[in-house]
């Protein structure tokens, strides 16, 4: 098969649509389909969810390349009779309703004979040869960017069953649509292999980084260096004339304070770092500073409990945050960032809300202690090591970027007519 442009073209009379192949006529979903339902969260919500059973869908198990079943939930046979209305057929076409995931859509697959759904996602059924078309068609991005032109405005992302059925839709021939399907899953199916073989290379590198880092910080850069027992499990060997101190030895151990979001500003003097991650953990800027010197912070609690940073110049921290400041004048800061956060991997206690490390766990911590030229010199190959690895990473991420682009791209100028699939 090859691209081709279509002979004539015609208004479609929706605007965001725009022109279409001659011989193609402008419908609505509820002209294709026979049936709609959406679901309900079962009563007693998580607390009926059982270990084996009926998979309960949600819209976290939903994407636009297939049904994810790894972190499925499980409801019994009946609690399942109790929502007749929400049961699924292989070949529904699955759409996402709210949310961030809004618009996400994908189709049951025929080895799925039995499964429900939430009040988040909604099921369109219609004629088994039309699924094919009709699904790629809603994934396309003029479909998604209609939903959420449709939502602007709005306090609250949410698709409803009459908005949903009133989505235009394009029908080419049933001899077009076959080959449309054919064609973009030949071709996406090629892209997806190539974006997961790139998502495993991102895996290798970043196992390669740990590996890196553990095996540097505990052993040091001389591999012919006598070793003794570390005395610690996790730490195994470590050369001779090193030692093992714990973090109240080598550190200053306080914490950040509380700063409410309607303090913070967009940009502003002085930085205040948090528990995330992105944007180097910096949550906004305030006009004042607690902080005017090199130290290292960890997030004591939450999903990224453990995570350590160097910090520099003048900042803030908010009361998620722990700070080590240095009491000694031998102590490297980029080797003690990696020793710490080597330590912090584990010695994380986890409880019913969650990890944790807090301040009087953190004291007590044990970490490797080097000499100083050593920790300098480590601490230099590791950023160099490490810079070159994370740039290899960020590589093969833009190049993931790109083919996402160019699926969502193909999918989007075929089924909407702007190219034409000839055999």
């Amino acid at each position: 098969m090859s691209l081709a442009k279509y002979d004539k073209y015609k208004d479609s009379g929706v605007e965001w649509l725009g022109d279409i192949p001659d011989n193609w006529k402008v419908m609505r979903i509820k002209d294709v389909i026979f049936k709609i339902g959406s679901g309900v969260t079962p009563k007693g919500g998580g607390e009926v969810y059982v270990d084996k059973g009926i998979p309960l869908v949600r819209s976290q198990n939903v994407y636009d390349d297939g049904l994810r079943l790894d972190n499925v939930s499980f409801i019994t046979e009946e609690i399942n009779n109790r929502m007749p209305n929400s049961q699924l057929k292989p070949n529904d076409i699955l759409i996402n309703i709210t949310g961030a995931s809004i618009g996400r859509s994908c189709i049951v697959p025929v080895t799925l004979k039995k499964a429900n759904i939430n009040q988040h996602i909604i099921y369109l059924r219609t004629k088994k040869n039309i699924v094919p078309y009709l699904s790629t068609y809603i994934k396309s991005s003029s479909i998604k960017g209609y939903i959420m032109l449709i939502q602007a405005g709005s306090s609250k992302e949410a698709l409803n069953m009459g908005q949903t059925l009133n989505i235009s839709i394009l029908v080419p021939s049933f001899s077009e649509q076959t080959a449309i399907a054919s064609y973009l899953d030949l071709q996406t199916s090629a892209i997806d292999r190539k974006i997961a073989l790139l998502e495993q290379k991102i895996s290798h590198y970043q196992q390669l980084r740990k590996s890196l880092i553990n095996e540097t910080v505990c052993r040091g850069l001389d591999r012919n260096v006598k070793l003794k027992d570390s005395g610690i499990e996790w730490i195994g060997m470590i050369p001779e004339h090193w030692e093992v101190k714990r973090v109240k030895e080598l550190f200053e151990t306080s914490r950040g304070r509380v700063i409410g979001q309607n303090e913070l500003i967009d940009n502003g003097k002085y930085p205040v770092y948090s528990s995330q991650t992105e944007n180097d953990g910096c949550l906004g800027y305030i006009e004042t500073y607690d902080f005017n010197k090199t130290l290292i912070t960890w997030t004591t609690d939450g999903a990224n409990a453990g995570t350590v940073f160097k910090r520099s110049g003048k900042f803030n921290c908010t009361n998620i945050c722990g700070t080590l400041t240095p009491i000694r004048k031998n102590i490297d800061i980029d080797f003690m960032a990696y020793a710490v956060q080597e330590s912090t991997k584990h010695n994380k206690r986890i409880d019913t809300n969650g990890a944790k490390i807090m301040s009087n766990e953190m004291r007590i911590i044990q970490i490797i202690y080097p000499q100083l030229l050593e920790q300098t010199a480590i601490a230099s190959y590791l950023d160099k090591e490490t810079q070159k690895i994370d740039s290899i990473v960020s590589n093969i991420k833009s190049q993931i970027e790109t083919l996402k682009e160019l699926r969502k791209t193909l999918i989007n100028d075929v089924v909407t007519g702007k190219i034409k699939v000839t055999a």
